[in-house]
Order: C-alpha cells, then sequence, then structure tokens
C-alpha cells in the first residue's frame, strides 16, 4: 500500500509508521508526482482545485481517501470515482477552534470590537461605545437567545461555552432532539424560532439543500437588532439579500467566516456593508488529531473493517 499525505500541516507520520504502507509526502498546490500516481491512499488537507483534479483523473490505484476537513465538499466535486473510493471526513478535528473562532465572532458582535478598532485607527476615542448601548440591542451574550443552526459536534462543543456566559441556547437540526442539555428542533421549526433570535449561528455544511438557506424571506424573520454568525459554509447564505438587509436596517449586524467565492472578490458588496465583520475562512485553523484519525481509519482500512466519519 502506498498512502500520500499532505505538506499543508505539520503531520507527524511517526503515528502512521508500522504499518504495512508506504507513506510519501506531496504539495497539495502542485499535480501528483509521476512517481505517486500508483497510490493507493490519498489525504488532504487545504488542496488546490487543480491539484484534487489531477488526483482524479490520474490515481487510478485510488481506494481511499482521507479528507481532513469537515466539509469535504472539494474532495466531492474533483471527479474522484466514489463507487470506487471510500471517502471519510475530518469531522471532529475542527471542533474547538471554529467553536472558539465563534464565540468570539459573537463578542465582537455584541460588544462592537470591530467598531473599537476602527476608531482607534483614527485616534480618536469613541465615547458612545462606552457601554450606553440601547437596552433592546444585542450587547451581552447573557440573557440573549442564541439559535444554532447545523447542531452537529461543533455546536455541541460551542454550547457549553455560550451558556456559561448566560445566554439562552437553541438549536436547529434534521431531527430534533435534547443534546448535550440543548433542545434542539427540527428544521420546521426555523422560521417559528427566528423571531425571538438576537443571534443565529450558522454551522451548516455545503449542499444543494443548504444553499442561500438564510435568504430574503428569513432574514425579515429576524428581529432588527440579531446578528448573524456563519462558520459553516459559505454558500448557506444569500450574500445579496443580506446586504439588503444590513443596509435598510433590517438586521444589525454579520460576522461571516465562509463566502460563496473565496477569497472574497474585491468587488463584493460585503466588504462596505454596513456592520460586516469579515474573516478569512480562519475559524478551523489547524485540524485537531489529525495523525490520530489517519492512524486509526489506516488500521481499520488494513483490516478491511469499518471506517469512521465514511461519507
Amino acid at each position: 500500500m502506498k498512502l500520500l499525505y499532505p505538506t499543508s500541516l505539520p503531520l507527524d507520520v511517526q503515528d502512521l509508521k508500522g504499518f504495512a504502507t508506504s507513506l510519501h509526502p506531496y504539495d497539495v498546490k502542485s499535480p501528483i508526482p509521476d512517481e505517486h500516481i500508483d497510490a493507493d491512499i490519498l489525504v488532504t488537507w487545504s488542496n488546490s482545485s487543480d491539484n484534487l483534479k489531477d488526483a482524479a483523473s490520474r490515481l487510478k490505484n485510488l481506494k481511499w481517501i482521507q479528507s481532513l476537513a469537515a466539509g469535504p465538499n472539494d474532495v466531492l466535486s474533483a471527479g474522484f470515482d466514489a463507487s470506487k473510493i471510500t471517502i471519510t471526513t475530518g469531522v471532529g478535528l475542527h471542533d474547538h477552534p471554529v467553536a472558539e473562532h465563534a464565540l468570539g465572532l459573537l463578542l465582537c458582535g455584541a460588544r462592537r470590537f470591530f467598531e473599537m478598532r476602527d476608531y482607534q485607527l483614527q485616534s480618536k476615542w469613541p465615547a458612545h461605545l462606552g457601554g450606553s448601548f440601547p437596552r433592546s440591542d444585542f450587547t451581552s451574550l447573557r440573557g440573549s437567545n442564541v439559535l444554532i443552526w447545523g447542531f452537529g459536534s461543533i455546536a455541541k462543543t460551542l454550547a457549553p461555552h455560550l451558556t456559561l456566559l448566560g445566554a439562552k441556547v437553541k438549536g436547529i437540526a434534521r431531527s430534533a432532539g435534547v443534546r448535550n442539555g440543548v433542545e434542539v428542533y427540527g428544521e420546521d421549526k426555523l422560521e417559528e424560532l427566528l423571531p425571538q433570535t438576537d443571534a443565529l449561528v450558522m454551522i451548516l455544511p455545503g449542499s444543494a439543500s443548504t444553499q442561500n438557506a438564510l435568504n430574503a424571506q428569513r432574514l425579515k424573520l429576524l428581529p432588527k437588532h440579531a446578528w448573524i454568525v456563519n462558520v459553516g459554509r459559505g454558500v448557506s447564505v444569500d450574500e445579496d439579500a443580506l446586504v439588503d438587509a444590513l443596509e435598510k436596517g433590517e438586521v444589525a449586524g454579520a460576522a461571516l467566516d465562509v463566502f460563496h467565492t473565496e477569497p472574497l472578490p474585491e468587488s463584493s458588496r460585503l466588504w462596505k456593508a454596513p456592520n460586516v465583520v469579515i474573516s478569512p475562512h480562519a475559524a478551523g485553523g489547524r485540524p485537531e488529531g489529525s495523525a490520530e484519525l489517519i492512524a486509526s481509519n489506516l488500521r481499520r482500512f488494513l483490516a478491511e473493517q469499518p471506517l469512521k466519519n465514511k461519507i
């Protein structure tokens, strides 16, 4: 067996040694070297679309792809033969970094750190930000209603931090139930819950079913003081509808880490929309526990056992 692993992150391959597998690093931004097109296993992280398309067309022996991303849309759209190749994801590797980032974006919106920074760069003292916010605004997590749309493993990590700071947390997912002490509602209850929401945190995957899930109609259901945080996938937000809502004062602000097109084009209306915080797809940072997941799945793969996080 031959395994190709990416040089796009520090990976301790010591955990992968001892298996009946040869290990070979590769550049995720370049075509696969000719001497490695016979690879059986491909590990991906931050690969360019050209690299993945090249791999899909030339790696004819490929049997398994281990993506380290929670949502491997890049792999799924590259042209690999899913009928012959097992694809597993990095679900769970990003829970803590993304949860911390989402918390930071929420606090940035509530405490208006972005606006303070703007005044700092002008050497101005923004006295109006010194605690005199209208009580009806979203100014604190304490007592606020936070709705997490896409209640998976990241949400389960984030929710206790929000609760500790005094927020009242609810979730939306495909199926209802109580998860880690949080009441999670089915998607049929979304439009009922949006009018009661002070902050909407979106952690939806990218798929045809989530395309522009937050649209103009649903934006109108949010209170005017509501903030939107998106750390899921950019396709889940109708960006033009969001900018329209912000410009009309129909929602208070948005902190976005993901976008339809990345990097976000200079022509995007989001750059100059009021009360928008742009985060350059930085929430995930680095997958935690990558080598352990690869090693665990490699052991299972060689033993012909079911793999973790299989699509």
